[in-house]
């Protein structure tokens, strides 16, 4: 699904960094038919999903896809990305764990943008195995009022070991189907409440072709989708601000894993991990707005990477974070700032506090898991009176990835995740 417009893609260009940028967060329920013979009789499965919204001239996060932009034409006609996109496999609630969710896909898309409402986009993708598909997608976008509109049309070619892994889940059964072109029409829709406040839907239906429908497995030709939500995003009637007021920085934190809940933690019966698994990471933070609602907070893009260091219980990984985090500074006496962030977490290796955990509850561990990250920081310059510190802040954050309760499919419907106490200090520049 993608929510946000492409004529905010077309002048986040323009922007300048210190400038109001094109952002948003989202939470999305969608629920969708299911192809499959079951043996329950289960028709239908659903999904939370939390998206994120942002693009500049480098980067882009459109709900469930994102990636970088390659290359833009000077009239904005062409444009060439790298791009991810999460895909979901439509099976029932209670297999999805087995069956490790749902899966990610990587390639480049090409899009030609032929007038001011309809762009036309090219995509050759691949899964982790290099299982290959095309899209071909005609989009259209129109404005009236509160209303954003955007019908779309997609034809997706899918070779043969494609359809295989998901239409016949060869790797299990040892079937083998052909290649095919689905069809899939559809439309999205948002609508401005007040303020930042939007509400979000969508709703789709997908023809399958005759090799994935003739699979023993499937029982159905057609299948249907549809997303309801709500989500915050730039103030469609407000001109966009220059110079905000919040500037970039830099987290440095080290953190300690904890076996606690968060309930537990906030109430200060945090445990300590009985292996001491320890991570330290760097987070970057990039300016949004400084406004929500006529308040004054602070809102950043924060990308961060964490590294979980070896122990006698673990080998060492790499956490890969995306967020949006929001800042809201008072006095008391000095300057103190509660944040919370909200985002997705990618770990190349579960780590020892989370595999524990699942082994305990009998799941299937997810390397892709939603983050939350929730701090308090004082300002240090004003807390010592000195100038030259008025840019550094010193905290505690709490470290979260979890499923959802789940809730989420694309975090393999899992309940539970790791949690790490953290110190850090945050320079902003």
């Amino acid at each position: 699904m993608c929510v946000a417009c492409f004529a905010s893609q077309s002048s986040a260009t323009e922007l300048l960094d210190s400038d109001e940028q094109e952002w948003g967060i989202a939470a999305m329920y969608r629920v969708a038919s299911i192809p499959f013979d079951t043996d329950d009789g289960d028709q239908t499965v659903s999904t939370f999903v939390p998206m994120i919204f942002f693009d500049n001239q480098y980067v882009f996060f459109d709900g469930t896809e994102g990636g970088l932009h390659l290359f833009d034409s000077e009239d904005k006609t062409w444009q060439l990305n790298a791009l991810a996109r999460l895909r979901y496999v439509d099976l029932p609630a209670y297999v999805q764990n087995a069956n490790e969710g749902d899966s990610s896909d990587f390639g480049l898309q090409l899009r030609y943008q032929f007038d001011e409402n309809w762009h036309v986009d090219t995509e050759l993708m691949t899964d982790s195995e290099y299982r290959l598909h095309g899209n071909f997608k005609v989009a259209g976008e129109f404005e009236q009022g509160s209303w954003n509109v955007r019908p779309h049309l997609t034809l997706r070619y899918k070779e043969a070991d494609f359809n295989s892994a998901y239409y016949a889940f060869s790797d299990r059964t040892g079937d083998r189907i052909g290649a095919g072109v689905d069809v899939k029409l559809g439309v999205d829709a948002r609508y401005h409440v007040v303020s930042n406040l939007y509400l979000l839907g969508s709703t789709s239906v997908t023809r399958f072709d005759d090799n994935a429908y003739d699979s023993p497995l499937m029982n159905d030709r057609y299948q249907g989708e549809m997303f309801v939500g709500f989500g915050f995003f730039n103030d469609k009637t407000a001109e966009r601000k220059r110079q905000i007021a919040n500037k970039s920085y830099l987290r440095f934190a080290h953190g300690w894993a904890t076996p606690s809940n968060i309930g537990e933690i906030i109430k200060f019966q945090s445990e300590t991990d009985s292996e001491n698994n320890q991570m330290s990471s760097v987070f970057y933070g990039y300016p949004l707005t400084d406004e929500l609602f006529g308040l004054p907070i602070d809102i950043y893009l924060t990308p961060g990477v964490a590294h979980h260091w070896s122990s006698d219980s673990q080998s060492s990984s790499t956490e890969y974070v995306v967020a949006m985090k929001a800042y809201y500074t008072f006095n008391w006496p000095t300057q103190w700032r509660f944040g919370v962030a909200e985002g997705v977490s990618y770990v190349d290796s579960i780590t020892n506090i989370e595999q524990t955990e699942m082994d305990e509850k009998g799941y299937t561990p997810s390397n892709l898991l939603n983050y939350l990250d929730f701090s308090l920081d004082v300002n240090i310059g004003d807390l010592i009176n000195v100038s030259d510190l008025k840019n550094v802040w010193v905290g505690y954050s709490l470290h979260h990835r979890s499923a959802i309760f789940e809730k989420a499919s694309q975090f393999g419907r899992i309940k539970g995740g790791s949690n790490y106490n953290t110190l850090y200090l945050q320079y902003h520049f």
